[in-house]
């Protein structure tokens, strides 16, 4: 798994786990698979976006505006009905959005429903523990898009690879091509023309 994934999911904790497994109304074993498949996700979307320079700008941002917070309280905030996971999941998959949720469902076996809700909760998460990131390490747009990059090459070799391709394959031609990657950073910037992530 990337740094990022593994930064997210080792603050997730037992009863982080349990509570969102009530949320979802599932079975705390259920929701920890599913969440092990859906941060990957999460990242792997952020990644892609950061894979064209426009992109890297936008999202760079974005992770200044999340810097910050305390990942425990994010979680909290949003197991309370808080936070901006659907506006979070809108930039970093566009239209993509419910495929992502059915896919992630299909994969865990959680259905689309509960797990389009669990990518709106950890969502969030994913973004504080980025702009926490950035915010250590400092530089620019250029080394978070550098950064994303080795996440995304990570979690590609990974049995997440798959799944994530499943879902930002835009042209439908099973590959992630230049147009792919293209096609996602305009998406990114156009979510950021009309509000920040």
């Amino acid at each position: 798994m990337s740094d990022l994934t593994n930064q997210v999911l080792s603050h997730l904790d037992p009863a982080s786990i349990e509570a969102i497994a009530a949320q979802l109304g599932i079975d705390p074993s259920q929701a920890e698979a599913a969440i092990q498949q859906a941060v990957p996700v999460v990242v792997g979307g952020l990644a892609r976006n950061a894979q064209t320079d426009a992109g890297a700008d936008a999202l760079h941002q974005a992770a200044q505006d999340h810097a910050g917070g305390d990942l425990g309280s994010i979680l909290g905030s949003v197991l309370g009905g808080g936070g901006d996971g659907g506006a979070i999941l809108g930039h970093i998959f566009g239209n993509r959005q419910g495929q992502a949720a059915q896919n992630v469902g299909q994969a865990s076996g959680i259905g689309t429903a509960n797990a389009g809700a669990l990518l709106s909760m950890l969502a969030p998460i994913v973004m504080a523990a980025l702009g926490n990131m950035t915010q250590r390490q400092g530089g620019g747009a250029g080394g978070l898009g550098d950064v994303l990059g080795r996440e995304l090459q990570t979690i590609g070799q990974g049995q997440h690879g798959g799944l994530l391709g499943s879902i930002l394959d835009q042209d439908g031609d099973g590959q992630l091509g230049l147009s792919d990657l293209l096609k996602v950073g305009s998406q990114m910037l156009g979510g950021a023309a009309r509000g920040r992530v």
